[in-house]
């Protein structure tokens, strides 16, 4: 209880500062395997510190998280009261071919939660892997600039431009980036991002 009282006046103080961005994301965004400040958050923030001292940045990253896990903590992270948010859900829905329409849905809520809050939502795109098949990759990956439409989102189309399928900048497993792939998604973030600020 006492480190959950701790943890909950750690985010609180995030909002005594200039703009707050909070990352909610997966394992992309947690920066599988690597150290806190080698992850692409990390990297956004301390570019965005050469322009903005008082830029704060949230990681909200979890390994394995979905959409609908998501949909479950984000109100714990709004209680910083980020002015934005990178929403960075939906690889592991698609990897594991989970329903579109279920993870639409529960990105449709994490938008309107922080839309009713003021704060602007930036969302993630993401690719599916040839082998998942046409119909449901198609489906999939329209669904972020569908989602962008609806409600007025600035778009990144795809989170992993430039670095997914790259060996030479993804972890053995060949999926989650290593320390060079993320300096690639820290500056595709970076195009979108500072438009917001």
């Amino acid at each position: 209880m006492k480190y959950v009282f701790l943890m909950l006046i750690a985010l609180l103080s995030f909002s005594a500062f200039g703009e707050t961005i909070l990352f909610l994301g997966d394992s992309l965004t947690e920066g599988y395997r690597l150290a806190k400040e080698e992850a692409y958050p990390a990297l956004v923030e301390k570019a965005l510190k050469k322009k903005h001292d008082d830029i704060k940045v949230i990681n909200g990253g979890v390994s394995g998280a979905t959409s609908a896990s998501g949909m479950k903590r984000v109100d714990w992270y709004l209680k910083a009261k980020p002015d934005i948010m990178v929403l960075a859900l939906g690889a592991n829905d698609g990897l594991r071919g989970l329903k579109v329409a279920d993870t639409e849905k529960n990105l449709s809520s994490v938008i309107e939660k922080a839309q009713k809050k003021g704060i602007k939502v930036i969302l993630a795109g993401m690719k599916m892997p040839p082998n998942y098949g046409e119909p449901y990759r198609t489906q999939f990956e329209n669904m972020f600039p569908k989602l962008a439409k609806k409600y007025e989102l600035k778009l990144i189309p795809f989170i992993l431009e430039g670095v997914g399928g790259v060996a030479s900048l993804n972890l053995s497993d060949g999926i989650h980036p290593n320390q060079k792939g993320h300096e690639v998604m820290a500056q595709t973030v970076l195009k979108v991002l500072e438009s917001e600020l």
